[in-house]
């Protein structure tokens, strides 16, 4: 099976390479095009969240209960010390709730060792008992600590889907 998927990922390369054309005919980047980072492109991909601080208006806008208008609000709040200061800035046109729904896919992450207990409130799906949790593993001297620890509470697929939110 991965000599499958590692094949079909190779033909999918050269068939985008074919179809890009040569470098004198490719077009000019916009600004927009030019500030994406292609990092956080395939952190987006694989992890499904935004990093509001670094996502582009086009990457917003295409993330669940973002709309045109709110993308560029993100955007123009641009950087944000905080996932409280994103929030702040959804609620004062969104409800809590439309906000907790643009908050799963386009967050600010959260520091493990110093992320306060109001923005581990803020992450998708965080009870009482597991912020408690994140909060009494300090400090973390890396994620796999991160993954070991709350293991032991939830599992690996809900470890994984916590790590979209924090970092260290």
């Amino acid at each position: 099976m991965r000599k499958l998927m590692l094949a079909v990922l190779a033909g999918s390369t050269v068939a985008l390479s074919a179809c890009s054309g040569g470098a004198d005919t490719a077009p000019e980047a916009t600004a927009t095009e030019a500030a994406s980072d292609p990092a956080a492109d395939a952190a987006m991909v694989e992890t499904g969240v935004l990093d509001a601080n670094t996502a582009t208006e086009e990457q917003l806008a295409a993330a669940n209960g973002v709309s045109p208008e709110l993308a560029a609000a993100i955007v123009a709040g641009q950087p944000y010390a905080s996932v409280t200061d994103l929030h702040s800035m959804l609620t004062e046109t969104l409800s809590d709730e439309e906000a907790a729904t643009v908050l799963t896919g386009v967050f600010v992450p959260v520091n493990l060792n110093s992320g306060t207990e109001e923005e581990l409130r803020l992450i998708p799906g965080m009870t009482d008992k597991m912020e408690h949790e994140f909060l009494e593993y300090r400090p973390y001297d890396d994620m796999t600590v991160f993954d070991r620890e709350m293991g032991k509470y939830v599992d690996e697929a809900e470890v994984a889907r916590f790590r979209n939110y924090v970092t260290l």
